[in-house]
């Protein structure tokens, strides 16, 4: 839904078809998201050239600026804090190459969790305030929380605000003060697991804090002044980066590449080269339960590694393969990605049998795993799409179809609120003249009453409904009109 109605701006704004896109998504978004990023698209009638992390995007809008005023080598920092993720990016930059380092993240911490430590302070002011738990209340809570998340944004450049909601529960006007301090105090926990994200990071690239040149910052989060203030700090005092929108980084980065993969380069554009990394291990599993990782996290993209196995006991004549990807010993505790077999093994003692798995990671770090048994050259493979949480190309045509279908369903519902729109408009404007002295006291009395009494019938009609068919708003109008206009008309003549 929301790429689609991207591309509708998109196509409203430049007044031409748009078929092409490049996206972007959270630095640690695994690789089943990733595919289903790329589906959406696909659902959205987009052709996706590619998906790139957020961090790398921040970074190109960065860098781009910066290209042609040095032609050292310097390494960026790329810390991305979002509504609902957290990913930081490590980059060297160096003559147009921008090379992923490494990356870390995580997917669940952002502003909404901010917005949530705050809530769950007001539920408890209120619950000492009225002795009323509003908690389990959706509704209350909801109101709560749109006006805790605008608190938390004017917090970003005032040192307090009030939070106030009118009726919040059962008629309770509710009414409080909340300082920089307390919303710093309330979610440092979660504040200092950015920092730790960021040392995370270094330590993945293993690069001291100190050899970090430039720290940019992304993601309409990272405005605010605690979070800047500890980042800062854990850097020794080096001044932050905020020559960058943080809202437009992102996008700006994706428009550029974009412009380089269509061949649309001009004088900035023409020595940029991206090098990414995958975000985290992939291996197979081993001995029952062992994680043996073939690609591990931070690795360059696109990548190929082969790795060589052998049968687990006597006289295997097939091989289940288990792909998971995660950082964890045991592949329980890490994520299952799809299982293919490979049969055809000629049967053998344990250990005598050859097996070459094959790990690919295309350029938008999507992965095909195949395997192949060396003497009779039988050969499986699959590509990581197709398993629970995946879509088949067949699902993606339903559901492409199914868009089409809905876009529809929305054409006719804008028409039906459009034709709606006009009666009323029509009708109320009508009552208002009427009800204007200096017309008013042109018209009959009966003519006065004529028109006032269809008026108010089709106020009465459309106060009593649920929203109709565009023709019959459309009937009620031209009913109105033709009783209405001729009276009208007789007062301008």
């Amino acid at each position: 839904m929301v790429l689609r109605m991207m591309r509708e701006i998109a196509e409203a704004y430049l007044g031409t078809t748009v078929k092409n896109a490049v996206v972007t998504v959270p630095a640690y978004f695994n690789d089943s998201q990733r595919k289903a990023t790329k589906d959406a698209g696909g659902i959205a009638g987009l052709n996706v050239l590619r998906i790139i992390n957020e961090p790398t995007a921040a970074a190109i809008a960065y860098g781009l600026d910066k290209i042609a005023d040095s032609i050292d080598k310097s390494n960026v920092l790329i810390f991305d804090l979002g509504g609902g993720t957290a990913d930081v990016s490590l980059l060297t930059i160096e003559k147009g190459v921008f090379q992923v380092k490494a990356v870390a993240g995580d997917t669940h911490l952002g502003g909404e969790d901010f917005d949530n430590q705050v809530v769950k302070h007001f539920v408890e002011i209120f619950k000492r305030q009225h002795k009323v738990d509003i908690s389990g209340n959706s509704k209350a809570l909801r109101r709560l929380r749109t006006a805790c998340e605008k608190a938390k944004r004017i917090l970003s450049s005032a040192i307090d605000t009030t939070i106030e909601v009118d009726s919040l529960y059962n008629g309770i006007d509710f009414f409080s003060t909340i300082t920089r301090a307390k919303f710093a105090e309330l979610n440092m926990d979660l504040f200092r697991k950015c920092i730790a994200i960021v040392e995370k990071c270094l330590t993945d690239a293993n690069m001291d804090k100190s050899c970090v040149h430039v720290v940019v910052l992304s993601g309409g989060s990272s405005r605010i002044p605690k979070v800047q203030q500890l980042l800062q700090e854990f850097f020794d005092g080096k001044e932050l980066c905020k020559s960058i929108n943080p809202d437009e980084a992102v996008a700006y980065g994706a428009a550029v590449q974009a412009a380089i993969l269509t061949g649309m380069k001009n004088e900035k554009l023409q020595d940029i080269l991206l090098l990414d990394v995958t975000p985290l291990s992939l291996g197979v599993r081993v001995k029952g339960t062992e994680m043996d990782i073939v690609i591990p996290r931070n690795t360059a993209v696109p990548t190929e590694k082969v790795r060589n196995y052998t049968t687990g006991s006597d006289n295997e004549t097939s091989i289940l393969f288990c792909v998971y990807e995660g950082e964890r010993a045991r592949t329980c505790d890490n994520n299952l990605l799809g299982t293919f077999r490979l049969p055809g093994i000629p049967p053998a003692p344990r250990g005598v049998a050859r097996m070459n798995v094959c790990f690919n990671i295309d350029i938008n770090g999507i992965l095909n795993v195949s395997a192949k048994e060396m003497t009779t050259g039988v050969m499986r493979n699959i590509t990581i799409t197709n398993d629970e949480s995946r879509l088949s190309s067949e699902e993606i045509g339903r559901m492409v179809q199914d868009a089409e279908t809905y876009k529809a369903e929305d054409d006719e519902h804008k028409k039906k609120v459009k034709a709606k729109d006009a009666l009323e408009n029509y009708t109320y404007n009508m009552r208002n003249t009427i009800n204007d002295e200096k017309i008013g006291a042109k018209l009959s009395r009966k003519g006065k009453k004529k028109i006032k009494n269809a008026i108010e019938q089709v106020i009465e009609w459309l106060d009593g409904l649920q929203l109709m068919d565009s023709e019959e708003y459309a009937d009620k109008l031209e009913t109105l009109e033709s009783i209405c206009n001729p009276i009208m008309e007789r007062i301008y003549r």
